[in-house]
């Protein structure tokens, strides 16, 4: 089966973290699945900006982009962070491969439009196309790609891409059969209660009654566009759990030897499959 992971960038900060999921990665990749993991790191990327002097600014949870900014951004998602992650499922005994955008032009981009202007946030852009036959090529090859949140646009430019929205995006066009996001709370959150199933038709009522918020709230976007491209199933899952991503796996009707335990909350398209997903989980 075939199977997006995106690794929130605050995982990788935790080194435990990165040792116990990219060990799971290696299990499932070893169990026979395709595995893409994408991947992003703003607080690291934030962090560096400050260190070079760059201020970050947001718009509608965007970073504005321009070209110092971007330059940045690559060399801390297709550099640093990329090559860390890809090392550490290798040695696991899964070999991983860190690609980028630039890399047989497998990420392609637009600039995101704003205010009606086209590259309105700078090097910002949202994803159009994944090299499907390269990636295929790669899992043939037995390699695991890692991939950061770039892509590449019909100038030759990089732009920075939300993570959220291109782990949704390669998800659509790899018609995958699950995407699981691991970040760093347990999944969706009402107060300290979890969600254990979200429709995409609650998500507004959860942004207005200020349930979720931030970076949630891209997720959940996300989700809904993965879910309407036909991805099989979409789950917001902690990362720090003890075996989070094969219990997330199993729930999502993968092999991965473990029982289904219905970890963080499964995102639907439509109520009645979440009330169905919050009666089976409890």
């Amino acid at each position: 089966m075939r199977l997006v992971i995106k690794f929130a960038g605050a995982l990788l900060e935790d080194a435990d973290a990165v040792a116990s999921l990219t060990k799971q990665v290696a299990a499932l990749a070893r169990a026979g699945h395709q595995i893409l993991v994408v991947h992003g790191g703003g607080r690291l990327f934030t962090a560096t900006l400050k260190r070079m002097g760059l201020e970050s600014r947001f718009v509608a949870g965007l970073r504005v982009t321009d070209r110092e900014t971007r330059d940045a951004a690559v060399m801390v998602f297709a550099g640093l962070l990329n090559k860390r992650l890809a090392a550490a499922i290798s040695a696991e005994g899964q070999p991983a491969v860190g690609i980028s955008a630039a890399d047989a032009q497998c990420f392609t981009a637009e600039p995101l439009v704003h205010n009606d202007v086209a590259g309105g946030l700078g090097f910002v852009g949202y994803l159009t196309g994944v090299n499907v036959e390269f990636l295929e090529s790669l899992w043939h090859a037995g390699l695991l790609p890692v991939a950061p949140c770039l892509g590449l646009g019909p100038d030759g430019e990089l732009y920075n891409i939300n993570a959220d929205h291109m782990a949704a995006a390669c998800a659509e066009y790899l018609r995958a059969d699950a995407l699981i996001y691991l970040t760093d709370v347990a999944g969706v959150l009402h107060g300290e209660k979890l969600l254990p199933a979200v429709s995409c038709e609650e998500v507004g009522a959860l942004v207005e009654s200020r349930v979720v918020s931030g970076g949630m709230v891209l997720k959940l976007e996300a989700a809904k566009r993965a879910l309407e491209g036909g991805v099989g199933g979409v789950r917001i899952v902690g990362g720090t759990s003890p075996e989070a991503l094969l219990d997330a796996a199993a729930a999502a009707g993968l092999h991965t030897g473990k029982t289904p335990d219905a970890p963080g909350t499964l995102v639907t398209l439509g109520p009645f499959a979440a009330k169905a997903a919050a009666l089976s989980a409890v």
